[in-house]
């Protein structure tokens, strides 16, 4: 079900790197988090209640998938992990590498801004984007195997 409003239902939500029947992978463009990650349930549903328990199932173990690729390639201090939904009620999880020095830590990235990043410290991180890329397809294609 496609719903007219929902921005993720008409749009991908960022550079779509796995899709299936269920859910799609993307890296979003965030010039102050590379290597930012959603995982996007495709039909239109609200919350993880609205999925049955096997579909719940499937999604989570694709975002604590997407968490450990992230987590190995982009070595941030922290990963947060969060589905909100106030602003697009569609079923959505963030994946964000936080560094010590990014521009909110310990804030979340949508609260008050703490810092302005250093620009070497930001390339670097932005280098590594390929190879999380590439991680996040040999992850998924396995899967399919």
């Amino acid at each position: 079900m496609v719903k007219e409003a929902c921005e993720l239902c008409m749009h991908p939500g960022g550079e779509v790197i796995y899709r299936d029947d269920n859910y799609r992978i993307v890296l979003v463009d965030d010039e102050r988090y590379p290597g930012f990650c959603r995982v996007i349930w495709n039909k239109h549903v609200v919350e993880m209640t609205d999925l049955s328990t096997a579909e719940r199932a499937i999604l989570i173990a694709a975002v604590w998938q997407v968490e450990e690729a992230v987590r190995e390639t982009m070595q941030p201090h922290k990963i947060n992990v969060a589905s909100l939904g106030n602003v697009v009620p569609h079923l959505h999880w963030h994946i964000i590498p936080r560094y010590e020095d990014d521009a909110h830590f310990p804030n979340p990235i949508w609260g008050e801004v703490k810092r302005t990043p250093v620009s070497a410290d930001l390339a670097k991180r932005k280098a590594l984007v390929p190879r999380l890329r590439e991680a996040l397809l040999d992850r998924f294609e396995e899967s399919l195997l």
